[in-house]
């Protein structure tokens, strides 16, 4: 696979300790949509900002190499960065609302992207700005470069992210939950605006999200994300066919089935919260929460393989019954 975004053994860890992210690996080809998927604090949205450099003070970032292009870009400094963000690296932020700056337009917003970059005219950033906020289907798109941000809605501002992050059509997108406190109509037509643009640009996405309707619908390639460990990953269909962690099958069984779930019936729920991690823990992450947890649970655990493209971290073999997990 020619990977547009590479990432070995990555780990974050912050002041006090905590590791946030624990030598976590994984690839992204163009027009690719990798998906990255688990319960908040699992250290997904870590992860991004590792990736973009722009971790809290504090917060350190190790391992191995992170390779976009080819080029190794955790041995990059902030200021050598910053011609690649907001390029050919663009990332969407949980929150437009604190993401765009309240106190200028969304034409400047806009135009400041790719003035930077492009070395472009105001006139040159504006008239490709409006380009970009009709290609997202904004309405009037001339009108809305003299708005300010708190004069559009939710959906309408996440246009304007994506728009943003296209400005400069970037080899890579991280989208960090960008269907957050959206209704369910407007996340749909994100959703349905991302797919295209892919299929219209070749772009790769790193999907950042909690919700696996949005992976079916979205990713080709899924990783599970637990307590900063990546537990299992593989294509789509396999993951959802073949769940083989725990804790995956447990993300799968909290999703309503029209039909099969009844009315009085309670929605499943995975016990407990995600844990504190630090440098002395050993074991699996998910223990404390897993119904067929042993004391082996504590020991180092092994990368398992499915198949060939299907990795999981659990000592139980893919499978088993409930009553030959609980024997095991």
């Amino acid at each position: 696979m020619n990977a547009v975004l590479d990432i070995s053994c990555l780990r974050v860890t912050f002041a006090g300790g905590t590791e946030a992210v624990r030598g976590i690996s994984l690839s992204i080809a163009k027009g690719e949509t990798h998906c990255l998927v688990g319960e908040s604090g699992c250290g997904k949205s870590a992860t991004s900002l590792a990736i973009m450099n722009l971790l809290a003070r504090g917060a350190v970032r190790s391992g191995g190499p992170i390779r976009f292009q080819g080029q190794d870009i955790s041995a990059l400094s902030d200021k050598q960065m910053r011609p690649l963000r907001g390029d050919k690296l663009a990332m969407i932020f949980q929150e437009p609302m604190t993401s765009l700056n309240p106190a200028y337009t969304v034409g400047t917003q806009l135009a400041e992207v790719y003035m930077r970059h492009r070395g472009a005219t105001r006139a040159e950033a504006m008239t490709r700005a409006v380009h970009l906020l009709d290609r997202v289907e904004i309405t009037a798109p001339a009108m809305r470069l003299a708005q300010y941000p708190h004069e559009l809605s939710g959906g309408l501002r996440q246009r304007v992210m994506i728009a943003m992050a296209l400005m400069c059509e970037p080899e890579l997108l991280i989208a960090d939950e960008p269907t957050t406190a959206l209704d369910v109509t407007v996340q749909a037509q994100i959703l349905s605006l991302l797919n295209t643009l892919q299929k219209d640009t070749g772009l790769a996405i790193l999907l950042i999200t909690h919700d696996m309707g949005v992976v079916a619908r979205m990713a080709h390639r899924v990783s599970v994300m637990y307590a900063g460990e990546i537990i299992e990953t593989g294509a789509t269909e396999a993951i959802f066919a073949n769940p083989c962690h725990p804790y995956t099958r447990g993300l799968l069984d909290c999703i309503p089935v029209p039909g099969k779930q009844r009315r009085d019936e309670p929605l499943a729920i995975i016990r407990g919260v995600v844990p504190r991690i630090t440098s002395d823990f050993q074991g699996c992450g998910f223990r404390e929460r897993c119904d067929f947890a042993t004391t082996q649970c504590a020991q180092p655990i092994a990368l398992q393989s499915y198949s060939e493209h299907h990795t999981y971290r659990c000592r139980l073999a893919p499978h088993q019954s409930e009553s030959e997990m609980e024997a095991a």
